[in-house]
């Protein structure tokens, strides 16, 4: 195997590491001409030291992950977090190198766009999954009551009920489009098609209002939170917000004593972190739109680059 690039990856590279902190290694290697050649080319390759799956990882564990190249300028392209991350690490977490690996990293803007949707896809998630705002909870509510004054057997689209749907903060109509070929309905980022049972939405609405409302709950009072997740979503939503301002982004971060302190359950949720997760995800959309960057990657830039690679080393 060569290897182009192997790195001390996670909470090292972030600067947000603690004495309990399992190391994780990242790399890329190049494949071999035949696995080239019978397109047999794998994604990566895993070790860890963890014996028990089910366990959490301890300070003494070690997992390492080497991407083909293939894959991982494929996961750059798509503005995956764990690629973007590597693209940035500092020298001193870098334990081998190569040109090409040089190369990548010189061109490393070339992967920025307005939709690096991977970060921001995962942060709103996260924010969603227990910061839920009360103004969607309010919206799923007032399509529920206008819901419930008709059959629970009548579709969606009869003119009566179709015509006055609420609609609102978190509620839109979506035009048709090749795909669906229906009109649809959203609320709180769930889409329903026109020719759907009254009954079916009602239940999908109440599953989410139920599931939010008690994640709501709970988070007000620290319990339940996956603050490691949360820690994520808020690092991710910082280093775009680096990307978009500075148009570049350096480890470890500047924030890293913050995070830190938000993956080890030490502030409140529904006063602290909460508001911070909020703020930065508005402000991340915002900057998106005003970047000057372009909507996607030049694919054809790294493609040519992928060639010239192999046929220089293979």
């Amino acid at each position: 195997m060569k290897i182009i690039v192997k790195m001390i990856f996670g909470s090292h590279l972030y600067g947000t590491n603690t004495e309990n902190s399992d190391t994780d290694y990242k790399g890329i290697f190049l494949p071999t001409k035949k696995e080239i050649y019978l397109n047999n080319i794998p994604k990566s390759i895993n070790t860890m030291t963890k014996k028990n799956n089910t366990e959490k990882n301890s300070s003494d564990d070690i997992d390492t992950e080497i991407y083909s190249l293939h894959y991982f300028l494929k996961l750059a392209c798509e503005g995956q977090t764990v690629a973007i991350d590597m693209l940035h690490a500092s020298d001193n977490m870098i334990l081998e190198s190569s040109d090409i690996w040089k190369e990548i990293v010189l061109n490393r803007q070339k992967f920025y766009t307005k939709n690096l949707s991977a970060f921001v896809g995962y942060a709103r998630k996260q924010a969603a999954k227990y910061g839920i705002k009360g103004s969607r909870l309010e919206a799923m509510e007032k399509v529920i009551n206008y819901l419930n004054q008709f059959d629970p057997d009548n579709w969606l689209d009869r003119q009566e009920i179709w015509n006055n749907l609420p609609t609102g903060e978190h509620i839109h109509f979506l035009p048709a489009n090749e795909k669906t070929k229906y009109q649809m309905y959203q609320v709180c980022g769930k889409k329903f098609l026109s020719h759907v049972k009254i009954e079916n939405v009602i239940n999908s609405l109440q599953r989410s209002y139920d599931e939010y409302g008690k994640r709501a709950q709970l988070a007000k009072q620290n319990i339940g939170v996956d603050w490691k997740a949360v820690s994520h979503a808020i690092r991710a939503a910082i280093q775009m917000t680096e990307i978009y301002t500075k148009g570049d982004l350096y480890f470890p971060l500047k924030q890293a004593e913050l995070l830190r302190n938000i993956k080890e359950g030490k502030l409140d949720y529904e006063t602290f972190v909460a508001p911070i997760l909020e703020k930065l995800m508005d402000n991340v959309e915002e900057l998106a739109n005003k970047s000057g960057l372009p909507e996607k990657v030049n694919k054809k830039f790294w493609d040519d680059f992928l060639v010239n690679v192999i046929e220089k080393n293979i």
